[in-house]
């Protein structure tokens, strides 16, 4: 009988329960072959495992760009506004400074984009080679400037503020370490000397310095888009600079100024001071400017709104409107001038003189002083410088400019009457041309004084003002100034078909110790045209003219600043649209004219009419004012002896 087999989970034979096997001491060995082939299959798991999971990962972006283009964010939308965005302009780079145009949009000033040169000094090994080599290809530098500010341990210094496209490159070209290129603007006067006074100009950063740049800093540089409009014409300031600057020439004088102004607007049209500066050549601009003196020599000095002069005889014109507004004297009546005005040790006469009674028309086209002054000691003190005031001789002009001048007028504790009686002929007071002007422009068209303004108005623009005289007032006023031109002192201002009416001024120069320049004047002419409807003012200024051979030995205003006046209104009345009255000449004309005297027709002998009750005396006599005892001396500035004047 066979044995039965072990049951399952039977101990192996000759063991006992609680006895452990004992391990087993077979040794297998590997060849080396194997082991090769065992580390090259590891090797190529490691290669598969990572080209799998790069394939992953290639496959997943594929995935979800696929998702991000269909579901979450076609693609097609894209495409239509990546079109659109082709098909819409580039933004329009603008300037760090707005334009500047004159009233018919021809550009002032604008601001380019430039290519400055700077260097880093400490990266210049050779600042003398440096220097010859950047003069060869630049030549507007100096080469011991330049080398001078490539020295030192400094880390930045400019070279040169704007330099063309192919200096640039010829910079380039040289291959210079240390020297680099910024991008920049440059403000360009495409006028030059044109309007310079008005505009004024910026310095090296670009911030206004002067004029309207510097009164409207502040707009220029925060609406960079929108052009500034100014009032001024481009063709009428060459006109205008061209007449006063042959008269200055023809008379050897030392500056002038010339202003045209709409009496109705108060537009500036035009407005110039000689000497002037060329904007486009700032460096010039900055070598004449230290050290030079405030009494006009300096180019930059503003001779219309700085200068401050004794206006002469055109302040007659004032007076003759204050006497009539306030009724002290009538269009027939007048003064005595057949006497000197003694004041102490001072005389007042009149320059050629008729030596009689003269009635009113008379008084501005002989242009007496000594009736002037009668006239306005008849008026007295206290009312004289109210009017004064009240036409905008006592403060500064407001005007879009920061160089403008207070006037120099007598304290109303120190105005007395002798001081309203040399002011009454245009001494004894200092005032701007632009005051004058404006004055003037009041007077002519109908009795509103208006703030002038170099900001462009809209066509037909009548501005607010204030009423200094009546309707009627101006109306005369008028009428004789118009006297003035076709019989008085300024024939040469006439200009056939417009119809000129103005005054002239010839008014001493003080000196600066306050005493009157022998030979120095001032020759100034004011006036309005077409008189009988007036539309502008104009004002032409010469400082110190001295006589010439065709003037026989005179310098006064009829012959220095009336013909420059008439040129001026020959040149710009076309510009600015008028044509000459051809047709109704002679009706107005007619309308216009007044008689010297009552009932005396123009062209016969004068004849001084017995002073009759209309005719309002002087408020002080000549007798009573030279014997009155205890009277003050005045000053050589407060009254003089009218030897040169009102021509």
């Amino acid at each position: 009988m066979s044995p039965l087999p072990p049951a399952p989970d039977a101990l192996p034979a000759g063991r006992t329960l609680g006895q452990a096997a004992a391990p087993r001491t077979d040794v297998v060995r590997v060849g080396q072959p194997e082991l090769v082939r065992r580390a090259v299959m590891e090797r190529t798991r490691s290669r598969l495992l990572i080209a799998a999971g790069g394939f992953a990962l290639l496959f997943g972006a594929v995935a979800a760009r696929l998702a991000d283009a269909t579901l979450i964010s076609p693609a097609e939308p894209k495409r239509l506004a990546a079109m659109v965005r082709q098909n819409t302009p580039p933004a329009e780079h603008l300037p760090g400074r707005g334009a500047i145009t004159d009233r018919n949009g021809e550009l002032l000033a604008v601001t380019l984009p430039i290519t400055a040169l700077y260097a880093n000094p400490s990266e210049i090994t050779d600042p003398a080679g440096v220097a010859r080599r950047l003069v060869r290809v630049l030549p507007q530098l100096n080469e011991e400037r330049v080398a001078a500010r490539l020295s030192g341990e400094r880390q930045f210094a400019y070279l040169a503020r704007a330099l063309t496209p192919r200096e640039q490159q010829a910079v380039n070209s040289l291959g210079i370490p240390g020297l680099y290129f910024e991008e920049a603007e440059r403000r360009i006067y495409p006028q030059g000397r044109s309007a310079a006074h008005i505009l004024g100009g910026v310095d090296v950063d670009g911030n206004g310095t002067a004029g309207v740049e510097r009164y409207f800093d502040e707009r220029l540089r925060l609406r960079r888009g929108e052009d500034l409009r100014l009032s001024v014409d481009v063709r009428v300031q060459l006109a205008l600079r061209d007449a006063v600057q042959h008269a200055i020439t023809d008379y050897n004088g030392i500056g002038g100024a010339g202003i045209l102004m709409d009496v109705q607007s108060g537009e500036v049209i035009g407005m110039v001071s000689l000497p002037d500066f060329d904007l486009a050549e700032p460096a010039r601009v900055e070598a004449v400017t230290p050290g030079a003196d405030e009494r006009g020599h300096n180019p930059r000095f503003n001779r219309a709104t700085v200068g401050v002069y004794e206006p002469g005889s055109t302040f007659k014109l004032l007076t003759a409107s204050m006497a009539l507004d306030l009724g002290t004297v009538n269009i027939w009546g007048g003064y005595d001038a057949s006497r000197p005005i003694r004041f102490g040790r001072f005389t007042i006469n009149d320059y050629r003189g008729k030596n009689r009674w003269l009635a009113l028309p008379e008084i501005l086209a002989y242009s007496s002083n000594l009736a002037s002054a009668h006239m306005a000691a008849a008026v007295g003190p206290q009312r004289h410088r109210e009017f004064m005031v009240r036409m905008g001789m006592g403060s500064r002009i407001g005007i879009e400019l920061p160089e403008t001048a207070v006037p120099l007028i007598p304290r109303p504790n120190a105005w007395r009457e002798i001081n309203t009686m040399t002011i009454g002929f245009g001494h004894g007071i200092s005032v701007t041309p632009l005051h004058v002007i404006t004055g003037a422009s009041a007077i002519a068209n109908g009795g509103i004084l208006r703030q002038p303004t170099l900001l462009a108005q809209p066509p037909g623009t009548v501005a607010e003002g204030t009423r200094v005289i009546s309707e009627g007032t101006s109306a005369t006023m008028r009428r004789l100034m118009r006297l003035v031109v076709t019989d008085g002192s300024a024939r040469s201002a006439d200009v056939p078909g417009y119809f000129v009416g103005g005054k002239t001024g010839t008014a001493q120069k003080t000196g600066p110790n306050g005493g009157y320049l022998q030979n120095k004047r001032i020759a100034a002419f004011v006036g309005a045209f077409p008189i009988h409807a007036p539309r502008y003012a104009v004002y032409v200024m010469v400082d110190e003219p001295t006589p010439n051979a065709r003037s026989h030995g005179f310098a006064t205003a009829g012959w220095v600043a009336a013909p420059a006046a008439g040129e001026i209104v020959r040149r710009v009345a076309p510009i600015l649209g008028m044509a000459p009255e051809t047709e109704r000449m002679n009706e107005i004309q007619a309308a216009l004219s007044i008689p010297m005297q009552p009932g005396r027709p123009r062209g016969t002998s004068p004849v001084a009419p017995a002073r009759a009750a209309t005719t309002p005396a002087p408020a002080t006599p000549p007798s009573r004012a030279a014997e009155a005892p205890g009277r003050p001396t005045q000053s050589p500035a407060l009254l003089r002896e009218a030897s040169i004047a009102p021509r």
